[in-house]
């Protein structure tokens, strides 16, 4: 025997004798089948269970022929579930009747009595259709939740800092496996970027990605939307929606700002993390979920955990792999590659041909702190190709966000002390190495150290 459809079926009849012929059709090939000798039980088994085919009777009263109360009931269940398949059965072939259930909604119409072939292949037939449906409302909704994502030019990390190598050999380990990845660092620093590489690199890679930021959903709406809802479930759910969890199905789901959980939701996470499987609200039936799961943070994940503000068995289960982004002050070597490729895409963007940064301006850059990260570095390139018509970006066109009491202190200090503390940052932020601190001041290395010397660095 062929294994069962996993499919609920509701068969909706006055004669018992009917409904145990149905059932004994039907329950070989389907997983649930539920028969049910009252209508006026049906709208409570409707907020209780979502069925795929509902075969209703025409007639429920003694000597009834007329149809009216199948026709009632038909609208009633399309009232409360609009995209319900309904498939009409009536013991008196009236063609009228059909066209009018039709009419009204009904998906097909069966004549009793029936053959046993026929009850099978119709009701086959308007699963089918229902299960068909409903894929294609799946995929509409996974397409809605992805449109941002469509339209964002997301590419690879881009680095050449040793500080990146263990970033890279992380991602490039991790990819292989279905481990859960925690991924830590600054605001800007590209965490969404380093997800993206692991999806891309894993066997996952065909399947969707789903981009979660956590820190932007209410409180309210949060099982909603991570979990999905069943119409009615609240006042709002019009109709029947899937969480993020299902639609990151089979591929990756990556939750950004986790740190900004409270210990309630966290508490509700950790649940479906745990047992692979979410309850949309609304629904008493768990259904389960095969995803990679990836989260990021900016937040001291354990300096919260010391202080009681995240559960440890969460950042247990989260954290498998844990790969830590260095900001881009620790990665300043990084800059000249940064700024030509976001060069390129905002040249291309507004319609510039070929500008360029300068030397000094690259150097200018290259000793600034940057506490929003790459994000920070972007914004002032898209910025500078916007407000700057000549080929040459030099320092001077550059806008750092530096107090105007910190600029007036270097302008005001003798040229030695300047260069001093220029070395300083230099060699701090590329950790001492002489090489890469000669690039970014522009001196040979016999030049800078000799002014080491000469400075007592």
């Amino acid at each position: 025997m062929d294994a069962k459809i996993s499919g609920k079926i509701l068969f909706v009849d006055d004669d018992v004798d009917v409904l145990h012929t149905a059932r004994l059709i039907l329950k070989p090939h389907f997983s649930e089948v539920i028969t049910l000798t009252e209508p006026d039980k049906i709208p409570d088994l409707l907020l209780e269970h979502h069925f795929d085919v509902i075969v209703l009777d025409m007639n429920f009263s003694f000597g009834q022929t007329s149809g009216n109360e199948g026709l009632f009931w038909l609208r009633k269940i399309l009232s409360i579930d609009p995209g319900a398949h309904v498939l009409m059965n009536t013991a008196y072939g009236d063609i009228r009747l059909a066209v009018e259930a039709m009419k009204e909604g009904a998906i097909d119409f069966l004549v009793k009595p029936w053959e046993q072939e026929r009850l099978l292949a119709t009701v086959q037939s308007v699963f089918e259709l229902s299960r068909a449906k409903k894929e294609n409302k799946n995929l509409t909704q996974i397409k809605n939740a992805l449109s941002f994502d469509l339209d964002q030019p997301f590419g690879e990390l881009i680095s050449k800092a040793k500080s990146m190598l263990p970033v890279f050999e992380a991602i490039n380990k991790v990819a292989k496996t279905d481990a859960d990845v925690l991924i830590l660092g600054e605001n800007g620093t590209g965490k969404e970027l380093v997800a993206r590489s692991i999806h891309r690199k894993s066997k996952r890679a065909s399947e969707m990605f789903i981009n979660v930021d956590l820190g932007a959903i209410p409180e309210s709406l949060f099982e909603s939307e991570l979990f999905g809802h069943n119409k009615g479930a609240f006042t709002d759910a019009s109709e029947d929606r899937m969480g993020r969890f299902q639609m990151a199905n089979r591929g990756t789901l990556f939750l950004d700002e986790i740190g900004n959980l409270n210990l309630n939701l966290q508490s509700k996470l950790l649940s479906v993390i745990q047992n692979r499987a979410v309850y949309k609200v609304g629904s008493s039936q768990a259904q389960n979920i095969d995803i990679r799961l990836i989260c990021a943070t900016n937040k001291p994940i354990y300096q919260m955990l010391a202080r009681e503000e995240f559960r440890q068995d969460l950042l247990y289960r989260i954290n498998t792999v844990e790969i830590n982004l260095p900001p881009l002050r620790q990665r300043t070597e990084d800059i000249p590659l940064l700024v030509n490729h976001f060069l390129h895409l905002f040249n291309k963007k507004y319609d510039k041909v070929g500008q360029k940064f300068t030397e000094k301006a690259i150097r200018k850059l290259q000793l600034y702190d940057w506490p929003g990260n790459i994000r920070e570095l972007q914004h002032l390139v898209e910025r500078a190709v916007i407000m700057n018509n000549d080929i040459f970006i030099d320092e001077n066109a550059i806008l750092l966000n530096v107090p105007n009491e910190q600029q007036d202190k270097v302008v005001n200090f003798h040229i030695e002390n300047v260069e001093k503390e220029a070395i300083q940052k230099a060699l701090k932020a590329v950790n001492w190495n002489m090489t890469e601190a000669s690039k970014i001041l522009g001196y040979g290395r016999s030049t800078l150290y000799r002014k080491m010397k000469k400075y007592e660095l």
